[in-house]
């Protein structure tokens, strides 16, 4: 018996790729499985059952019942392993085992047990549901029109308790057949690259492109090239230094100027607090109270952060929370050993049970303390936006946030936003996006395969922040801010608003400057050639060919709007004091193009002595303090894809469950996803720039009461 419903899974020196329809008989399967083997030119195997019960029916008026069974499956086995030897690429079943199993346990409560063992046994490469919202085909052999959901469920349950990968089609015969099309290329290529149907599905939930996968595997295997630096950017080399009146007169433009434009702030908000309490997570993990004292393992460990945060306690703007929630819990706190109420602390602080700091986002964490009250980052930026991005009375501000933890910050700005509203008199519309999941990487191992988890399935990772451009792109203002959550003070608030708005005024007399130009070319005017060509060299910092000038006017022209059309940032960059993360350079691209870029650490070959001496010279940091214009003169919005350097992303080692990988990182947000934008760099005050990176840096100046 169990010969006869053996299922026969490829011939031998042929790898073909079995697609079986699957669902009720009243919904379109055999037109499809026709379509498709027409459409890519291969065999497909006729539904068994039909014919089988038709001739029953003429012969002996009576329609299926439970002794159909086996000849059915039988008969569909055969026809289906016969039909292997015609296919070219794909074979495409009408139906299938399971399809017999699922009608004879809805029709009969009753499927003989060789069938459902061969049902679950027989393998497919993917299974196409079809789905009940078209009209019904009449089949009064089998189905009826009574309970077609119903029966639809049971067939779908089937494939989910089965494990089979399966697709829903849904839609008109004409969409179907076009999606099914699509699905199948995909499967083909996954399949060359390696990939399981499961893997694929893995894939498609996701959304993300085959093609960048392909893109993401090359990189793993052949690596990225490094960042060519030519030198550092300096001030008078790459970055503008304006004395105190310019900065005000910037600023003053700019409120002269904004009144008919849209201004947003733009916030990267979704990271997680857990690097701010590193630390004192390892402290918990390798502390034993019994064994030592806190000052012996900040000596055993050179725990000089544990040290700080210790002598500055009571100064933290959650301390005074923690501490009665401490009382509370512990009627004997008081009385307890300094050790212990300092362990104790910090364990409450951590603990899942109560405050949970380290796995909440840093834009809902206690971060400033005011008399009245105490303020998080979330309510830090309503009140920032009001001061330099408002316009007629309105601001916008947007939060790039994980979709978990939404619902959190909505509980924050529910409390706050009335209250900032009516203080500052201006409307803010808040809004919100989550990073797509399209942009996630495939993480691999070290031989550079897919790494999987122990479920078996691919790891994806977020691409990191310069995924955010994405996001960016999908906003519509005519100046928008951009700033990381956690870089808010306290104090000296007028400084760091009077730069804000003077770097957004710069951009805008620029951005004038620009469309002038652009706009006088379009309108047949005529222009002066090397007037412009100073202008991007002096003010837009863009190093042109000397080799225009040679050529016609009309060249010309298509050159000056090559290199004026396109997105503009200005970006504030601060004295470096040791800070790690990006700085500004002179970069040579490989086709020789000099330009000045954001470099990340992490894309400069330090090996190399020529680049580590010109990194060690670097004299300012990027604070992400920018200002951007991304639309052009026309007032039409660029698409911001079409400006990222796609090669100057980076691989980074993580690990998983304690199992190294590796994983690539997209361009970042403010490296090579801005690389082809007009970049001017600024300096201003380090007071600009207080991010909060530990939570010892909530004990400095800035984030301290006044």
């Amino acid at each position: 018996m169990e010969k006869n419903l053996k299922q026969v899974r490829n011939t031998e020196g042929s790898e073909i790729l079995k697609i079986t329809l699957f669902g009720p008989e009243s919904t379109g399967k055999t037109t499809l499985a026709i379509q498709l083997a027409e459409h890519f030119e291969t065999a497909w195997v006729p539904e068994f059952a039909r014919d089988y019960l038709q001739g029953k029916w003429d012969k002996t008026g009576q329609i299926c019942s439970v002794d159909d069974m086996l000849p059915i499956a039988y008969g569909q086995t055969q026809l289906e392993n016969e039909s292997l030897s015609k296919a070219n690429k794909f074979l495409f079943c009408d139906t299938n085992l399971m399809v017999t199993k699922v009608f004879f346990e809805v029709y009969y409560n009753f499927c003989d047990p060789a069938i459902a063992k061969a049902a679950r046994k027989h393998e497919y490469d993917l299974f196409f549901l079809t789905d009940i919202d078209v009209p019904l085909e009449k089949d009064d052999l089998r189905d009826k029109p009574e309970g077609r959901e119903a029966v639809f469920k049971a067939f779908k349950q089937a494939l989910i308790d089965n494990k089979k990968p399966f697709i829903v089609l849904n839609g008109d015969k004409e969409s179907r057949l076009k999606n099914a099309i699509t699905i199948l290329e995909q499967l083909e290529k996954a399949k060359k690259l390696g990939f399981s149907s499961a893997d694929l599905l893995q894939i498609r939930e996701h959304g993300i492109p085959l093609e960048n996968l392909v893109n993401q595997i090359n990189y793993y295997n052949n690596g990225i090239a490094k960042a060519v630096l030519v030198k550092p950017a300096q001030v008078s080399s790459g970055i503008a230094k304006f004395s105190g009146d310019e900065i005000q007169q910037k600023a003053e433009f700019f409120d002269a100027n904004k009144t008919n434009l849209k201004l947003i702030k733009f916030v990267p908000a979704s990271g997680a607090a857990s690097r701010m309490f590193q630390f004192l997570n390892e402290f918990l993990n390798e502390f034993d109270i019994e064994k030592e004292s806190i000052n012996a393992y900040i000596n055993r460990k050179k725990a000089s952060e544990l040290a700080v945060f210790i002598v500055g306690l009571d100064k933290l703007p959650f301390f005074d929370e923690i501490y009665s929630k401490l009382k509370e819990t512990n009627p004997n706190f008081n009385v307890l050993e300094r050790d212990a109420k300092f362990f104790h602390f910090i364990k409450t602080m951590l603990s899942s049970e109560y405050f949970n700091y380290a796995n909440k986002p840093k834009a809902v964490l206690p971060f400033h303390k005011y008399k009245s009250h105490i303020a998080t980052p979330i309510e830090e930026h309503l009140y920032e936006c009001t001061r330099y991005s408002r316009s007629n009375g309105s601001s916008h501000l947007h939060f790039t946030v994980t979709e978990m933890h939404q619902i959190g910050f909505e509980t924050v700005i529910k409390t706050v936003k009335r209250r900032v509203e009516e203080e500052t008199q201006t409307k803010i519309d808040v809004s919100f996006s989550y990073q797509n999941k399209a942009t996630d990487i495939l993480a691999v191992d070290d031989l550079n395969k897919p790494f999987r988890e122990d479920n078996g399935k691919l790891l994806f990772r977020p691409g990191g922040h310069g995924a955010l451009i994405e996001n960016l792109n999908n906003l519509d203002g005519d100046v928008i801010f951009v700033k990381n959550i956690d870089n808010v003070i306290q104090t000296h608030v007028e400084i760091n608003t009077l730069y804000k708005k003077a770097l957004a005024g710069i951009m805008i007399e620029l951005q004038q400057q620009i469309f002038k130009y652009l706009n006088a070319i379009d309108s047949g005017q005529e222009i002066n050639v090397e007037e412009v060509i100073n202008f991007a060299k002096t003010r837009l910092n863009i190093k042109g060919s000397k080799k225009v000038f040679k050529y016609t006017l009309e060249y010309q022209k298509e050159y000056i709007k090559k290199i004026l059309d396109r997105p503009i940032r200005i970006c504030g960059m601060v004295r470096n004091e040791g800070d790690t993360g990006g700085g500004p350079f002179w970069v040579r691209s490989p086709k020789g193009a000099v330009s000045l870029q954001i470099v990340e650490t992490s894309q400069i070959d330090l090996t190399n002595p020529e680049q580590a001496t010109i990194f060690s010279g670097s004299t300012h940091f990027n604070p992400v303090d920018l200002v951007c214009g991304t639309q052009n003169y026309k007032g039409i919005k660029f698409n911001l894809a079409d400006f990222v350097d796609k090669n100057s992303g980076f691989i980074v080692k993580k690990n998983k469950d304690g199992k190294p990988l590796k994983s690539y990182e997209l361009p970042g947000l403010w490296n090579g996803a801005m690389a082809k934008w007009i970049s001017v760099f600024v300096e201003v005050p380090l007071i600009t720039f207080n991010p909060v990176k530990t939570v010892n840096d909530l004990l400095k100046e800035p984030h301290q009461p006044q």
